[in-house]
C-alpha cells in the first residue's frame, strides 16, 4: 500500500467520523470516514470496526420514548467498500416494532444513493431482576487488560500509513502472536472517538472489536491470500462495560488442504466483568 506520513497531532481528525454539508446530495443525516477509520486493505476504504460502530450508534440512538431498549445482537453486511473522506448517508429506522422485542435497521449510502453498509439490530426491553446461581463455561480470558503487553499493530500497512487498526486501538495481546498464525486472545481499547462530543457505548466499543477477529487469528499468509470479512454479527449477553473488549479469536477455512473460497473467524467477547458476547464473521478466501 502506498504510505502518508503521519498527520501532527494538531491537524488531526478529531473522530473516526466527522459531519459533513453535503448540500445538493439530498436531505439526511451526512458523514464523513476520516483517515482513523481507514481499513488495511486499501488505503482508500474503512476498516470495518468503525463502519459496524457507526451503524451500531444509528441503531442505539433510534427514538423509543416508552421503551428501555438492550441490543442483544448486530448483523452488519459491508456490501461494498466504505469509502473514507466521501460523504455518507446514514439513515435508520424501526423496522419491526414491539414492546418486549424489537428490530431496528440502518444504513450508510453513498452521494449516489448506492448502499454501502447496513446492519439490522434485535432489541430486547431492558428488565432489571434479581437471577439465581447458575452454571456457566469457565472464561477463556482472564486478568487485567493492564497487564498484558502492549503490541504495536501495523498489519498490512506501510511505515506511517495512518490506519484503524495502527493509530485508532490499543491491542495488549495475551496468547499468540501476529507472527505465527492462527488463534490469538487480546484485550482491545478504542483510542479515536466514533463522533467527537460523545463517549462510546459499550455496544460501539465492542462491534469495532469485535471485526478484527479475522485480521489477528489469520491462520493463512496474507502475502498469498486475501480473507476479507463482507459481514459481522455480534451476540451481546449484557451491554458491555469499560474501555476494553477482550477477544479469543479463531478462523477457518474449509479443510487443512482444501477450500471452497469461504470461511468463518469467531471470538468470544469480554468485558471488564467477564464474558460478554460472541461475534462471527463470514469469510471471502482467494489467492492473490
Amino acid at each position: 500500500m502506498p504510505s502518508s506520513p503521519e498527520p501532527q497531532e494538531s491537524s488531526r481528525p478529531p473522530a473516526l467520523f466527522v459531519p459533513v454539508d453535503a448540500a445538493g446530495a439530498g436531505p439526511g443525516d451526512w458523514w464523513s470516514a476520516t483517515e482513523f477509520a481507514r481499513g488495511p486493505w486499501d488505503p482508500a476504504h474503512c476498516h470495518g470496526g468503525p463502519v459496524s460502530a457507526m451503524l451500531a450508534r444509528a441503531c442505539e440512538q433510534i427514538e423509543s420514548p416508552d421503551v428501555d431498549w438492550v441490543i442483544t445482537r448486530l448483523t452488519v453486511e459491508l456490501t461494498r467498500p466504505v469509502p473514507v473522506g466521501r460523504p455518507l448517508r446514514l439513515a435508520a429506522e424501526v423496522e419491526r416494532p414491539g414492546r418486549k422485542v424489537s428490530v431496528v435497521a440502518a444504513s450508510l449510502n453513498d452521494v449516489d444513493g448506492i448502499e454501502v453498509a447496513k446492519v439490522r439490530a434485535l432489541r430486547v426491553r431492558r428488565r432489571d431482576f434479581p437471577l439465581p446461581i447458575h452454571p456457566t463455561a469457565p472464561p477463556s480470558l482472564t486478568g487485567d487488560a493492564q497487564d498484558a503487553p502492549r503490541v504495536l499493530m501495523s498489519w498490512a500497512t506501510d511505515g506511517d500509513q495512518v490506519a484503524f487498526h495502527s493509530h485508532s486501538a490499543e491491542h495488549r495481546v495475551v496468547a499468540g502472536s501476529w507472527d505465527e498464525p492462527g488463534p490469538m486472545s487480546l484485550w482491545v481499547r478504542l483510542t479515536t472517538v466514533l463522533v467527537e462530543g460523545e463517549p462510546l457505548s459499550g455496544v460501539q466499543r465492542a462491534v469495532a472489536a469485535a471485526d478484527f477477529g479475522n485480521g489477528v487469528s489469520s491462520a493463512i499468509d496474507y502475502e498469498r491470500f486475501l480473507f476479507i470479512n463482507p459481514d459481522l454479527t455480534v451476540h451481546l449477553a449484557r451491554p458491555p462495560v469499560g474501555e476494553w473488549i477482550g477477544m479469543v479469536s479463531h478462523s477457518r477455512y474449509g479443510t487443512d488442504t482444501d477450500s471452497s473460497g469461504a470461511g468463518f473467524a469467531e471470538s468470544e467477547l469480554y468485558d471488564a466483568d467477564g464474558r460478554v458476547g460472541r461475534s462471527v464473521q463470514s469469510l471471502f478466501v482467494e489467492p492473490r
